[in-house]
Order: C-alpha cells, then structure tokens, then sequence
C-alpha cells in the first residue's frame, strides 16, 4: 500500500512534524510506501530523523514567503500559488499513483479532493474545531477567521475520512459522515519514569499567543519557589516579549527562557513537573510526552486534549482556562507536596501505554484497508 502525505515543510521541530516523521517511519518498517509532499521545504534539514524509504519531495510553491505581510497582500499572491500548487500536485499524484492522499490541513485542503488521479482521500486535523477563531485577530483578519472556519465544516467532507485528534473535538464537528478520532502517537518510550527528584518545572512550546507562556510567567511570579525553577523550552515570535516579563517581574534567578534541544527526553528526565498554559490545542504532545517519562501536569483545561490526556487528581492537575491564580495554586500544591507529586507521576508513567506507537498506527493501518 502506497501512502502519500502533504505538509508544508519539515524543517520545524515542532509537534506536526515529528508525529508525521514517526508516522512515516513506523510505516516504512512495517512494509507500507511512503511519500511525503512538502511546498516550503526549500532544502533546508528536516529537524527530525526520517527513515531513508521513506521519499519526499518538495513542490517549491512558497506560501510562506507571504508570512507576516498584510491580508491585502496574501489576498494578492494566494490565488496564483494555489493554481502553481493544484498544478504540481495534480502532476505528482498521476507520476505516483498512491493508493491513499494524506492532507495534514495545510495549503493543498482545498486542492486534494478536486484531483481525480484514483487515491483515495484522507484529511487530518491537528488543532480543534475552532483553532481558527481561537488566533485572536482583529478587525478584516477576524472576519476571514470566521468565514474560513464555517468553510471548514463543507471542505472536510469531501474527504473518504477526517481525522480528528479527540472525542470532544469530535464533538464540535458535527455529524460530517465520515468522522473518525486517532489520537497521536507519543514519541518517547522509556523504560523507566523520572525519579522526580529536582525542584525543576519545565513549559515545552512554540514562544507564541496559542501557548500563553505569559499566563504561566504570572502564575509563577505567585508560587511559593522554595529554591524551585521555570524552565521554559522553545522559541518563537514572542521570546523577546517573554524575556521582558521575566525582567520586569523580577524573576531572572527562577525562570530560564531556554531553547529547542535536541535532547529532550533528558529534559523531561530532569523534570519534576510539567506545566501547560496553552489557550487551545489540538492534542497537546507535551503532555503525551509527560505522561511518557512519568512526569506530573499541571494544565490549563483548554480546548482541545488536556482533558482526554490528563486524569485530573491521578495523573495531573487540571484548572480552568486562564484562571492564573488557580494555575498558581495548583504548582504550589505539587511542588509542597512530595509524596502526591510521585504518586501522580507513577500513575502517569502506566497511563501513557494507550499512546504507545504501535497502539495508534493499528488504528490508522486499520483505517488505511477499511477505505480501500
């Protein structure tokens, strides 16, 4: 069976990309033709592993060239690309002839089910039903936020199947026919959790609005430290606003504003808790992650993930969504409290099984020949 994948590009280390590259990779090793379409790829390194079967190629169309500028000016370009796009898509899928056509809801969405090259097509979703109203722009961008996401409902069911991450984002969709819920698949599987032994509270994320890492620099500022840090991994377009708060609130000696590492399961091995500020999700890979290493959670109960993941006072702490003061508390309590802190992070280790790779890529090769 031949699997083809569309992205814009895996070049970032981010959550998207390394699931597809496990994705790809478990494939492969298990007999499975993979190919992957980027269009913004640009030659630059893929930021994670890709097994040597599995083929790519980039159809160079630059969408992002256009990020950051106006929506005039994306209104100007994006019809043109999307013609440049269609056309090499269309040209690739009869050259390749895959028996299925993976849309990871990047720029090809609208593009894939016109193109009648015999593959059957599959749409999967990595953030929430309302991942588009929950930017938060303003003005003529909110206005194209809305118009799109009511689009959304009519383009996902032109798919033989949409992929949803969770029961409850399955549950904003409606009844589109041809809804199905695979969880990601945690990347991490080690043989033993993390002693739980350092006074160390690590926030994993892009440095953007969707992660609210603001909310958590506020809610720290409150918490009772005891000689315990804030490390903050990542990096994005809100660093520098970041590393003014920390100045300003006077919390350059508790809270590191690190970077990506390359590294990470030390990072979570060195961890004792696991804090999550995020104004929505789709599932949020870093506490799979957590819950891998056997790593507690202290979460903000957004759309969508946390709730599904998290089994509140077993494995985590969940609270509302942007209560801070509550967020506060509930890292105060984890950390004053040794014995509940590696309770829940036992409970949390043996929780992590149903997300095991092998587990997931069952659900989606069993969705692979139920379509065919």
């Amino acid at each position: 069976m031949h699997i083809l994948y569309n992205i814009a590009g895996l070049y970032r280390p981010a959550g998207m990309e390394r699931v597809l590259t496990d994705k790809a990779n478990w494939l492969v090793s298990h007999g499975y033709q993979v190919t992957i379409l980027t269009t913004e790829q640009q030659g630059r390194p893929n930021a994670f592993q890709l097994d040597e079967r599995v083929q790519t190629r980039d159809l160079a169309i630059g969408y992002e060239d256009n990020n950051g500028s106006s929506l005039a000016d994306k209104l100007l370009h994006y019809p043109g690309k999307q013609r440049r796009h269609r056309k090499a898509l269309e040209k690739a899928l009869m050259e390749l002839k895959p028996d299925i056509a993976v849309s990871m809801f990047c720029n090809e969405v609208n593009l894939l089910p016109k193109i009648k090259d015999g593959s059957r097509k599959v749409l999967e979703v990595h953030f929430s039903r309302f991942k588009r109203l929950q930017y938060g722009r303003k003005g003529l961008w909110a206005l194209t936020d809305r118009f799109r996401s009511r689009q959304d409902i009519r383009l996902v069911k032109k798919y033989s199947r949409f992929v949803v991450l969770t029961e409850e984002d399955k549950t904003y969709w409606g009844d589109t026919g041809n809804i199905r819920v695979i969880p990601n698949p945690v990347h991490f599987e080690p043989a033993a959790p993390a002693p739980l032994d350092t006074k160390t509270v690590i926030a994993v994320g892009r440095y953007s609005h969707q992660k609210g890492l603001e909310r958590l620099i506020s809610a720290w500022a409150m918490v009772k430290k005891n000689g315990w840090r804030l490390w903050l991994v990542g990096d994005g377009e809100n660093r520098e606003q970041l590393d003014n708060q920390i100045k300003t609130t006077g919390l350059q000696d508790s809270v590191r504003l690190g970077r990506v590492e390359s590294d990470m399961a030390s990072i979570y091995m060195g961890a004792s808790i696991v804090a999550l500020s995020s104004r929505y999700e789709g599932l949020p890979m870093v506490l799979l992650e957590a819950q891998a290493f056997g790593v507690p959670v202290v979460s903000f109960d957004c759309k969508c993930g946390p709730r599904e993941i998290v089994k509140d006072g077993q494995t985590g702490i969940l609270v509302s969504e942007g209560d801070i003061d509550a967020l506060a508390g509930a890292l105060e309590r984890l950390i004053e409290n040794d014995a509940l802190r590696k309770e829940m992070g036992r409970n949390a280790f043996r929780n992590a099984e149903k997300w095991r790779t092998d587990a997931i890529m069952e659900k989606w090769t069993k969705l692979f020949s139920e379509i065919l």
